[in-house]
């Protein structure tokens, strides 16, 4: 009996010691990385946390299901372009209707100086929409476009002041020992361009593509702008006779960070006597 006795002491014994070898194993074993989904979402919490360290240790990642998929609605904020404004001259100066805009007018009064003559547009936003995979969207926006012409000769556009109908708009000032410093057209218009753009790098933010299309502008505003060494600063607002409507084909070209754009219009800017096209053409400083 005493030795039975004995030997379940011992059984015990080395029981008790099992036990507490288990559990002193398994608290000294990290906690495994806990791991909770919300519908698309993930969250993962930082495995080797402590409880009461929970505030301070827990790292949660976020992950999208779905991946990093495009939206089909993008919007680019105040894009700007600084380019150069020049046209091209079809008027035939021999027709009567030119001589009444512009009496005694040959094709050399409305060249312009190469490099002054400079157009900028600032569009307020631009957006784009998916139409197929991402690769064909439809671009449009709307902004404002600024054209500053700067004529060699020393003309000057006069005001719709005269009483009668359809009156000279245009006259060549030979005033002996006036020295002109600056001598300029400025027409301004807010446009809408509307354009079909393919992007052939979908993925990137500075993608390589193009866009093709046409704008409508409306005139809102035209001055004359001269300086001369006598009568120093003068600015005559009008419209000049100038067409109110503007439509233009347009088109930009991305290659990477660098980006082009160009317009032209089919129409002449005048209402009547001359026929002068514009087009215009520079960088663009936009994020897609």
């Amino acid at each position: 009996m005493k030795r039975i006795f004995t030997l379940c002491i011992a059984i015990c014994s080395i029981a008790a010691s099992h036990a507490q070898t288990d559990t002193t194993g398994k608290q000294n074993q990290p906690p495994a990385e806990d791991t909770i989904r919300i519908g698309g979402m993930v969250i993962i919490r930082k495995a080797g946390s402590k409880d009461k360290e929970m505030k301070e240790d827990k790292e949660y990642k976020m992950r999208n299901r779905r991946g990093d998929k495009p939206s089909n609605l993008t919007t680019n904020w105040w894009i700007f372009d600084f380019g150069f404004s020049n046209y091209t001259d079809k008027t035939n100066y021999g027709s009567a209707a030119a001589q009444a805009y512009a009496p005694g007018s040959n094709k050399t009064w409305f060249d312009l100086k190469d490099g002054r003559s400079r157009n900028i547009n600032i569009w307020f936003f631009m957006q784009k929409l998916n139409a197929i995979k991402h690769v064909v969207n439809l671009k449009y926006g709307v902004g404002l476009e600024l054209n500053n012409y700067h004529f060699k000769q020393n003309v000057r556009y006069q005001e719709n002041t005269l009483a009668i109908p359809n009156p000279p708009r245009v006259i060549l000032d030979g005033t002996v020992g006036r020295n002109y410093k600056k001598n300029k057209l400025a027409a301004d218009y807010v446009t809408v361009p509307m354009m079909l753009n393919f992007n052939f790098t979908p993925k990137r933010d500075k993608g390589f593509g193009f866009s093709t299309g046409v704008s409508l502008g409306y005139l809102y505003s035209a001055r004359n702008k001269t300086i001369t060494s006598d009568e120093g600063k003068e600015k005559t607002k009008d419209d000049f006779e100038l067409e109110k409507w503007k439509f233009s084909y347009v088109a930009e070209l991305s290659m990477g960070p660098v980006r082009f754009y160009g317009s032209y219009v089919p129409k002449s800017m005048y209402e009547r006597g001359l026929d002068i096209r514009p087009y215009n053409f520079g960088f663009r400083f936009s994020n897609w």
